[in-house]
Formats: structure tokens, sequence, C-alpha cells
């Protein structure tokens, strides 16, 4: 096992050990008890989430009084007084800024990858405009109707990008090292891997991995994609690695078996030291969204909803996906006559390429693409298997000689998936989705992977904005099943944003 003092040369060179926090003190009569000093680490912390939550409060501010203020000059144009124009403005700003406070939009826990901060400022925006309606109505506040009509969408709109600014701001400096969790993940190596194959390198995630330790086994290290990681410690010394690495976070991947009370003396054991003691477990690949805590005469009971494939939610699915496809087709029209004269012009043959593909519950259709192939290409395939560079049942090559030149920057920017929204609008396919297979993938799948059929094939979804080709054929098979069992309406509007910037920025396409 490595020493704590080599190890820390390796996790963070010039480290200085950090004292390790007193415990309770206890008298025979009276109990005193002993707050334990914060290190060092998690002042530097504290300090930069106080001066972030801070620049969230003047933007909001600053927001706030833009919109109402664009609203009053409105209404002082169409003939409403100023007395009308304050009476209006004054509460609803109050108000506003007072709803992003109560409902916790500024937490330190929001400073991570997910819509929760989003949604946050959306339900506090309308609860406040809400408010104030009813108050309107109550006294007849007849100019509270351009306020409402007007402020609420500038102001939701224009907080919404602000806060993406500044999560984007957050994100670019975590990827530096600045303003990241140092992290110690602690569990079964299998587990530990796993988390810190998730978290590594740091980015979005915040989480900079500084040190591991393993429950079973003496490693002295543990090494993720080339990434070197001490295992430091024991079961019984987790807070006291902890302190000594200045980790502010301790990431439990699993628990020793026969120990259930491991998670709580843990915690004890890191009041004043640490910031965040994180849980992990694998059963969020499959339920993240549907897992809800519900206590039952104080047993902690974890609820997992069993998912549905029909209802509601799929009906509004297929509404999204009829107006995006409608909204997308319009452009792609306009843009068509141009690539397909290039498409012509670079080699001979059809500008489209209709291909076979399985969608939902195993129905076939024909799937509409751009050109990119050489019209012999399904010949060819034969003679290049042994060259093949995808993964699992995948054929991919970086340098296929069979894509044309027009084709290879078609695919680069994902141009040639284009016409797939024609697809989407007659319901073969969902603008997000699994990635749409080939029947001879199909028939070598297992019983698990066969759960990718249960909902309609997507243009875009997990698998395209976290590597595309770049991924092994297991992630991407565990990334289209986690989308299966986890899907929503917002989830699927992040994913056509990350989109977006991906066919900005390409990766893994080819």
């Amino acid at each position: 096992m490595t020493s704590v003092e080599d190890a820390l040369s390796i996790a963070r060179p010039g480290a200085v050990f950090m004292p390790i926090a007193a415990p309770r003190a206890t008298k025979s009569v009276t109990r005193t008890v002993v707050t334990p000093r914060a290190s060092a680490t998690l002042e530097r912390r504290r300090q930069w989430e106080r001066r972030y939550r801070m620049r969230l409060r003047i933007t909001d501010a600053a927001v706030i009084l833009f919109a109402v203020g664009l609203t009053a000059a409105v209404q002082l144009g169409t003939g409403i007084t100023g007395f009308e124009v304050l009476r209006d403005g004054i509460p609803l700003a109050a108000l506003w800024y007072l709803m992003l406070s109560a409902l916790h939009t500024r937490d330190a826990a929001l400073f991570r990858a997910s819509a929760t901060e989003y949604r946050g400022v959306v339900h506090a925006s309308g609860l406040a405009f809400g408010i104030i309606a009813i108050v309107a109505v109550l006294l007849a506040w007849k100019s509270m109707q351009l306020t409402l009509l007007l402020g609420l969408p500038v102001g939701v709109l224009t907080l919404l990008v602000t806060r993406w600014l500044w999560r984007h701001w957050l994100q670019a400096q975590r990827t530096h090292g600045r303003f990241a969790s140092r992290t110690l993940v602690v569990g079964n190596r299998d587990d530990v891997e796993y988390v810190v194959r998730t978290l590594h390198p740091i980015g979005a995630s915040g989480y900079q991995v500084v040190g591991a330790t393993l429950l079973d086994g003496n490693a002295r290290e543990v090494e993720i994609d080339g990434a070197v990681f001490p295992v430091l410690g024991n079961v019984n010394t987790v807070s006291t690695v902890a302190a000594e690495l200045g980790a502010d976070t301790i990431i439990v991947a699993s628990r020793p078996e026969g120990e259930p009370e491991f998670v709580k003396q843990l915690s004890w054991q890191l009041e004043g030291t640490a910031a965040e003691l994180v849980l992990s477990s694998r059963l969020t690949d499959v339920a993240g969204p549907r897992i809800s805590f519900a206590p039952v005469e104080g047993l902690p009971l974890i609820q997992v909803q069993i998912p549905t494939y029909e209802g509601g939610q799929h009906l509004l699915k297929r509404a999204l996906d009829i107006a995006v496809a409608t909204l997308a087709l319009i452009p792609i029209a306009l843009l068509a006559p141009v690539l397909a004269m290039l498409i012509k012009l670079d080699s001979r043959g059809p500008v489209f390429f209709f291909q076979e593909r399985v969608g939902r519950d195993g129905r076939r259709f024909k799937m509409v693409k751009f050109r990119s192939m050489k019209t012999d290409a399904e010949q060819q395939l034969a003679a290049l298997k042994d060259q093949n560079q995808g993964s699992g049942l995948l054929f991919k090559m970086k340098d296929d000689p069979r894509v044309t030149r027009v084709g290879r920057i078609l695919r680069k920017l994902s141009l040639d998936e284009l016409p797939q929204f024609w697809n989407v609008l007659i319901g073969d396919m969902s603008v997000v989705g699994p990635r749409p297979p080939l029947p001879s993938e199909v028939t070598a799948y297992d019983g698990t992977v066969f759960r990718r059929l249960y909902i309609k094939p997507g243009i875009t979804g997990l698998w395209q904005v976290s590597g595309r080709s770049d991924l092994s054929w297991d992630e991407s098979v565990r990334l289209d099943l986690r989308y299966v069992e986890n899907w929503s309406v917002m989830n699927d509007l992040q994913i056509m944003w990350r989109t977006a910037k991906v066919m900005v920025q390409p990766s893994g396409a080819y």
C-alpha cells in the first residue's frame, strides 16, 4: 500500500499536510462539542462559491431591472401613468428577485452540469409572475397585462442566457483545474475505476480525482486512460486520507460489506473538513430521473419508477418531433440544391442514399441521407472488414476509401444526416433517440441490447454528443440504454442543444 507521504507527491506536488480535525470530546457529566476547524482547501472552496454566488446575484438583479425597465418604457409609450408603472414594476422586481433566492437557484449544489438550475429559474420566475398576476386581477390593475406579456418572456430568456454564460465560464475554468472539487473515491476496485473513468478528465463535472481508497485489495495505484491515481489508506482511514490530500469531496462508490452504518459514521468524521459526501450507484445509469426518496416511519426507502413506453409523455415527444422536423426542413430545402450539386460534381450517382434500418419494436424502414460514399460502397465492404476500426458490431474506418471528397466534409459536419428529418416527420424516427441500427446488428443483439428498440431511433442522442465513433461498443450500448430508460422532453432539448455545439466542434465523426 502506498504511504500517504509518497502519494501526496503524486496527487498534489508541493502539497502541505492538512491538520486532522479534532474529534468530538465528551465528559462524564456534560458533553462538549468541539467544532472541527475547516481545512485550507475547504475554505478556498467556500470562498470561490461565495464569489460565484455573488456574481449570480448581481447578474440576476441586472436582468430583472432590465426586463422591468424595458416594460416600463413601453408602458409609458402607451399612455400608462408613471404611478402605475412604478406600482407594477417595483413589487414585481422585488418578488422576482426574492423567488430566485427562495427556490435556491444559486445553491452550490447546482454549480454542475444539469438542468436543475435552469428549471429552478423558470419555476421561480413563473411563481413570481403568477403571484403578481393574481394581485393584479384582484385589484383590477389593467396596466399589469403588458408587464406579464413582455416582462416575463424577456426576463426569463435573458436570465437563462446569463446563467448559461456563467455556467460556460465555470466549466472553462474547471477544465484548467480551477474551481474544481478535489475528490477522493472510496469503494471496491471495479466501482472506483468506473467512477474515476466517468469523472476523468476534469470537465463539466467539476470533480478532480486526487486519489482512491480501495476496500478490496492492496493495489498501489489505479490507472485510467493513462492517468495514474494513488491508492491510499483503508476503510478506517478515509477521513484522515481526505484531510491530508486536501480533498473537499468524498465519493463513496461502494461500502464495506457488513457495515451498514459506514456512510453515516464517515459523514460524522468529515464534519468541518469536507464539503460533500457523494454516494455513487450504478443504479442511476438506468434509473436516474426515476429515483425518488420515500421515507416510511424513519425507514429511508428509495423508490424506482418502472419505465413506460406509452402515454402522454410520448405524445408530447411526438409533438416536439413534428415541430422540430417541420422547422428544420425549411432551411434544409434551401440548402439541399447546393449540396446536391456538390455531390453530383464530385462523383457519379444519386444525391440521396437509402438504407434499411430497424426502428421501434423491430419495424424496418428506409432511412434517407445525403450520399457520402461511392455507389459501390456496399460491394467494397467485404474487402475492408479486416481494417475495421469500429467497436463491437459497428464498422468504422477513419480513412474509409469509399467516402467521397464531398462526403468527408458532409460527415464531418453531420450534414449528410439532414434528410433524416423527413424520417422524423413521417414517424419512422425521432429527433433524439438511440442510434438507428442495421438489420445485421440487430440479429446479433443479446436480450439486454434489444431494449434499444423500445423507442424510436434518433437523428441524435447521447451517443452522438458523447464521442460518436470514438466510443466503445459497450459504452455506446450503455448510453443508448440509459436514454431509453430515462428520457424526458427536457433531456431531449438539452441533447439537441449539445448536438448543435458538436456540429460546430465535431468530435468522433468520420
